[in-house]
């Protein structure tokens, strides 16, 4: 699971490394291709079959929230803030999931949990404060888009725990990745200029990294580490994202970090870490990952 949450971190690397490279529709599309056929493989070698008419309703609502909205909205805000920003606010996913989980899912959430999303917002809130007039005259698009997908990512959750109840989790991300993956190039119709493209070697090899590492490999290493420990133990575990994601920034990326930026940071996991212990938002965080 350590493994898992190292790799979705350099992901926001490779993203905020490709952000001159390729326009962030264009972008997620490839990625999402190339995982989608790896995907398939797996499946094709489980002897599994992916019931892309029969469950297109469920893969078109996971698709167009986890593998289309999360992953275009990430790599978009990546164009104007850090990586280690971007990961900071990240930290909010589990309570945007506790948020949606009693609206959708219909389950009581504790009072713990909602004490520690008071204090994770709280967080989120100090983190914006800490990055105004750092970055980029457009920074607080790029933290918006951020913001967005958190919300994206929650509801891809949620739903994605809903509907678990039908078929594994290794066919749910399959079909949500060829859906996704089809969105994505229809998003790139009209609003993609072929002159903003500019690949190299070394933007090569991070959409490699991107479409393997940070999306099929984790997810496997993720379900083998909660198959170990469980559901419940695994969950807080996705909180070390931003972790990974501001150390890989400030060493690879020579960033820097705000003093009130970490400090959002810190007081956004701590709450993330409370809401999520033994509660509802704890069992939609195993599918956040996924």
């Amino acid at each position: 699971m350590v493994l898992a949450t190292m790799l979705w971190g350099g992901n926001y690397i490779c993203g905020r490394f490709l952000a001159d490279a390729l326009p962030p529709t264009l972008l997620n599309t490839i990625r999402w291709a190339i995982s989608s056929v790896l995907l398939w493989a797996i499946l094709l070698v489980k002897r599994k079959s992916l019931p892309l008419l029969s469950m297109w309703k469920e893969f078109f609502i996971l698709g167009f929230f986890g593998v289309f909205a999360f992953s275009t909205l990430v790599y978009a805000g990546l164009q104007s803030i850090s990586a280690s920003s971007a990961g900071m606010i990240t930290a909010g996913i589990p309570v945007a999931i506790l948020l949606f989980t009693p609206l959708i899912l219909k389950e009581k959430i504790s009072m713990r949990a909602w004490i520690g999303t008071g204090i994770s917002i709280f967080g989120v809130i100090l983190l914006f404060q800490g990055m105004q007039g750092r970055d980029t005259d457009d920074s607080f698009t790029g933290q918006f888009a951020i913001l967005l997908a958190c919300i994206a990512w929650a509801l891809y959750t949620v739903y994605g725990k809903y509907y678990g109840r039908k078929t594994d989790p290794l066919t749910l991300t399959a079909g949500a990745a060829v859906y996704g993956t089809v969105l994505s190039a229809f998003s790139c119709i009209g609003t993609v200029d072929p002159q903003a493209v500019h690949l190299d070697a070394a933007a090569i090899l991070a959409i490699l990294y991107v479409s393997t590492f940070a999306s099929v490999i984790a997810y496997l290493a993720w379900n083998a580490g909660v198959r170990v420990v469980g559901a419940g133990t695994a969950a807080p575990f996705i909180n070390l994202l931003p972790v990974w994601t501001v150390v890989f920034g400030l060493v690879l990326l020579n960033e820097e970090l705000a003093v009130l930026t970490l400090a959002g940071g810190i007081i956004t996991i701590t709450g993330a870490l409370l809401a999520s212990y033994r509660g509802t938002a704890a069992q939609g965080a195993k599918r956040a990952s996924d």
